[in-house]
């Protein structure tokens, strides 16, 4: 299939370029700022601009399926120790006030579903890379 034909799941939820551009770029504004979360990403990320970028290629690719994301999301975060289970859990709480607020209903609903999803990914990869118990949902 031709890349300018794919229909990802966002299509049929409303989710387009300008949607995800708001979500990403206002989630991570408050993770910058969050008590827990920004020190965490703030020590891990150099460019800001370059990092929103890329996440918007993510969720493009995820939601849109633009392909346009090229990188390695565990490989990512498994290089970062000071990652910790429990900061998925409150990730996840702040990425998804976040998409409740400032998305339309359905492409909130669908950017949560994508979130837990990968984070249950992740959470499940680096236990296994770091020999820890696995986590519970």
């Amino acid at each position: 299939m031709e890349p300018h034909l794919r229909i990802g799941p966002g299509v049929a939820a409303g989710v387009d370029e300008a949607v995800i551009r708001t979500q990403v770029h206002t989630f991570y504004g408050r993770v910058r700022v969050h008590p827990v979360l920004g020190p965490v990403f703030n020590s891990a990320i150099d460019d800001w601009d370059e990092h929103l970028a890329k996440l918007c290629d993510f969720w493009s690719s995820v939601l849109l399926m633009t392909g346009r994301f090229k990188g390695s999301p565990m490989a990512a975060h498994a290089r970062r120790p000071d990652i910790r289970d429990e900061h998925f859990a409150v990730w996840l709480d702040l990425f998804e006030a976040t998409a409740r607020e400032v998305c339309p209903p359905a492409a909130a609903d669908l950017f949560i579903d994508k979130a837990r999803m990968i984070g249950r990914s992740l959470r499940l990869g680096l236990a296994v890379q770091r020999g820890a118990p696995l986590p519970r949902e």
